[in-house]
């Protein structure tokens, strides 16, 4: 029976998927695996017990990626699960940057008790009127799950798309429209661009990325919509950029006290996924990557663990191995077996970076002395018998 506590409520069609192995339970501190969505996991302990961490999203930064990694705790996250809805909320920011619609409908609000407010509004629209998109240039930085559809969807609105992505995979190549400019560098979507859209993780190196120097590498009045990570930009440059009008508007899916209520700033309450299918996309799929990691040990999505796959469990016996990424360690592996006389039907290892991960799958059941054996190495850091 397997434990998953929830941090998070977790939409319940997700939850369904569980079978009868499993069981939620309220003690995290009990868990084999746990679900997430933002609460912060920075400030607990890691029980010696727990196995995995899905998070129903794509970032990653409320967990210590490292710490699981080092006790052999796989964490996942759900690539592309509310692509859609963040998607559509950039263009939503798009919308309210370049059309006032938020002063338009205050006005409104405002005057709601003029008997004579038809006639009003048409001497007053004026006061809110703005530009289409159609015909305007937008840079997309990033393109991932989000990034791509963003991309796409410029072109529907008639937009100029330049984008920028030095690690695109081949699939997302797949899925991106050729009409779409392939920016060799930043500074090419900084001098082109009327719009700028962030869809890159949060990391040290990305950290601050559009900071001085890159809003003066940019056209007058361009506008920038940030709906990946609110540390992406420096707000003290950007500050003064929108002072100057160097950037017109500034849209952020991550309020904070440096930019709620300046002037030309539109701040949206994080609600870029926060859509019931998103939720409900998010969930099921951190759901089946648990399941597929409980019940077979195969890897999907990982964030601090390789990509790992051997289908479904279906012999006498498989070993789960996670470990440090150094060498001799197959050697190690297949020596304890060997000595034990239970042979290896099939072996995978996979590395990323100082990690490592080996599935091994057995014509017998292995004795409790070889999975002791395999513990007692000292760049194992987990050993799971999945069946």
């Amino acid at each position: 029976m397997f434990k998953v506590n929830c941090l998070n409520p977790i939409a319940a069609c997700g939850l369904e998927l569980f079978g009868d192995q499993y069981e939620t339970v309220d003690q995290y501190e009990a868990a084999d695996a746990v679900l997430v969505r933002s609460a912060s996991m920075h400030e607990l302990s890691l029980p010696d017990q727990l196995k995995a961490v899905a998070r129903a999203g794509a970032g990653v930064n409320n967990i210590p990626l490292d710490a699981c990694a080092e006790k052999g705790i796989v964490v996942f996250n759900t690539p592309g699960a509310n692509a859609n809805g963040v998607k559509e909320s950039v263009f939503a920011g798009m919308l309210l940057a370049s059309r006032d619609y938020i002063g338009g409908y205050n006005w409104v609000q405002e005057n709601a008790d003029d008997p004579g407010i038809s006639k009003s509004v048409e001497k007053k629209k004026k006061a809110f009127a703005g530009n289409e998109l159609k015909g305007k240039s937008i840079g997309v930085i990033g393109l991932g799950a989000i990034g791509i559809l963003v991309a796409n969807m410029a072109r529907h609105f008639g937009m100029d798309v330049y984008g920028y992505d030095p690690y695109l995979s081949v699939d997302a190549a797949w899925g991106l429209s050729r009409s779409i400019h392939h920016a060799a560098d930043l500074s090419e979507i900084y001098a082109n661009c009327d719009f700028i859209t962030l869809h890159v993780p949060m990391t040290d190196s990305t950290k601050g990325m559009i900071g001085a120097d890159e809003i003066a590498a940019m056209k007058d009045g361009v506008k920038i919509m940030n709906f990946a990570r609110d540390a992406l930009v420096d707000d003290s440059a950007l500050l003064e950029a929108l002072e100057s009008g160097k950037v017109a508007k500034y849209v952020t899916d991550f309020p904070n006290p440096a930019v709620v209520g300046k002037k030309n700033v539109i701040t949206i309450p994080h609600l870029g996924a926060s859509t019931e299918e998103s939720e409900d996309n998010c969930a099921v799929m951190a759901v089946q990557e648990l399941k597929d990691y409980m019940e077979n040990g195969n890897i999907k999505n990982s964030v601090n663990y390789p990509a790992c796959d051997m289908g479904v469990c279906s012999g006498a016996a498989r070993i789960a191995i996670n470990h440090r990424n150094v060498p001799n360690m197959i050697s190690q592996f297949t020596g304890i077996f060997g000595s034990k006389g239970v042979n290896i039907s099939d072996l995978t290892n996979k590395s990323r970076g100082d990690y490592a991960y080996t599935l091994i799958d057995c014509d017998t059941v292995p004795g409790q002395e070889i999975v002791d054996a395999l513990n007692a190495l000292g760049d194992v850091l987990k050993v799971r018998v999945i069946k």
